[in-house]
């Protein structure tokens, strides 16, 4: 009989809802994804959304926004002056529930964002409960030591009162408007064991997904879903941006499989809120190796997010704290990244092997002649097998393939030539500059 002190206890101690099992991620900003700003615009782009492929529907900060030390004319969504409220630049509670109701109706769900670490200066907590809050060192309210949000104040989660109130507050939309979970901002910056307790309590009313802004291990075991790679962006940035080379990427692999266990989701992204504002669009960002990264993020291990307009090309940094509505193309129609998007989430969905999560094949590395500029794996499952290669690098390269289970027989799905590849031990594979190969068996 093994002893029991040295059995191992399974690293992930939640359950993800079955509806993630080969789910996207798309996310709104709700106040630049309509001319009018509004949550009944947005709903109007439901049957857009689903026909693209989305799945889980992220909500940027639904709330009323502090007005005390504002930034902007709007201010920023994360500046929470309530709870338990709709911002009425968005519209009302009914129309929330309207919003999750419609896409629950097309098969999607929706996760709002959820900023625990802070409020803004006038949520009324800072007047009725003062003492559950941070201070600096003279004893006055706190910003996030260290970062420029002069904008907020932190609360002290050393209090019991504050988890129980922010654990009511979850629970809150859970129960009266039937969101399906959270994106958790700076969600590291709060214990982790309030996430567990919260998750806990969510759960027990409806399965849900929680999604950590954060890359960090333990926030899987009882608590988070889904967390960020923010090391996949910026090894990929930086071998666009010609600052590294595949290495970079290899080590990022590595991590993943070595420091996390398997049945965890990470989010892989070419944009997002942040990055879209603040460090430019994904054109700006990836170049021309953008195409190539937008594929590893569907097909290796991860789930993809999507951030809006991105499916329809959008050059444009959307402002933060103004109102800077997206330029939709008045057929609606999908462009180049959009139309790659949207194949790559349908082969998503029918290829077991690309599921999420311990659902999905663990990534087995294809070694090459050129392990510098060209990127290769299989993920094989008992019911599909998908061999990816990517030349990370602005000269065309031909690569023999060397070690890994590569061989046999595919179809190209996402291929202008469709014709059947053959593949036997010592195949020779070209590829384009920044160009890459998807094929399924």
């Amino acid at each position: 009989m093994p002893d029991p002190r040295y059995t191992p206890a399974p690293p992930v101690q939640i359950q993800h809802p079955e509806w993630a099992r080969a789910a996207t991620l798309y996310q709104i900003n709700t106040r630049q994804f309509t001319p009018e700003g509004t949550l009944n615009a947005a709903r109007a782009h439901l049957p857009r959304l689903r026909d693209f492929g989305a799945d889980i529907l992220w909500l940027m900060p639904i709330h009323p926004i502090g007005e005390q030390n504002r930034k902007g004319t709007l201010g920023s969504p994360y500046a929470v002056r309530d709870y338990r409220a709709v911002n009425p630049e968005f519209g009302t509670m009914d129309d929330l529930r309207a919003f999750v109701a419609e896409a629950h109706r097309l098969g999607m769900r929706v996760i709002l964002d959820w900023v625990a670490n802070h409020t803004a200066w006038d949520h009324p907590w800072a007047t009725e409960h003062p003492e559950w809050y941070a201070r600096d060192w003279a004893g006055r309210f706190r910003p996030t030591p260290w970062w420029d949000w002069s904008d907020v104040i932190d609360l002290d989660y050393a209090r019991p009162e504050v988890r129980e109130a922010m654990t009511e507050a979850l629970l809150f939309w859970v129960r009266e408007a039937d969101v399906d979970g959270f994106r958790c901002d700076v969600a590291g910056m709060v214990p982790t064991n309030f996430w567990e307790e919260a998750r806990r309590q969510m759960d027990a009313v409806k399965p849900v997904f929680l999604l950590a802004e954060w890359e960090a291990r333990d926030l899987h075991r009882a608590a988070f879903d889904a967390t960020y790679a923010w090391s996949w962006y910026e090894a990929v940035h930086a071998i666009c941006q010609g600052r590294a080379d595949v290495n970079a990427l290899y080590h990022y692999y590595s991590w993943n499989e070595k420091a996390y266990p398997h049945d965890v989701f990470r989010m892989l992204f070419t944009s997002n809120h942040d990055k879209n504002a603040w460090d430019g669009t994904m054109y700006e960002q990836f170049g021309d190796g953008l195409e190539a990264a937008v594929v590893l993020s569907v097909v290796s291990e991860g789930i993809p997010l999507v951030y809006n307009g991105q499916e329809m090309g959008n050059r444009r940094r959307l402002a933060f704290f103004e109102r800077d509505p997206i330029d939709w193309p008045a057929d609606g129609a999908l462009d180049r990244i959009g139309e790659l998007y949207r194949q790559l989430f349908a082969l998503k969905r029918e290829t077991s092997a690309l599921h999420n999560a311990g659902w999905g094949a663990r990534m087995v590395r294809v070694v090459t002649d050129d392990l510098a500029h060209v990127l290769g794996f299989v993920r094989e499952d008992e019911g599909s097998k998908v061999l990816a290669l990517f030349n990370f690098s602005a000269e065309p390269r031909e690569v023999a393939l060397l070690d890994g289970p590569f061989a046999g027989r595919y179809r190209q799905p996402l291929a202008a030539d469709t014709e059947p590849v053959a593949l036997a031990e010592g195949a020779r594979m070209a590829l384009e500059p920044w160009g890459w190969r998807v094929l399924v068996r």
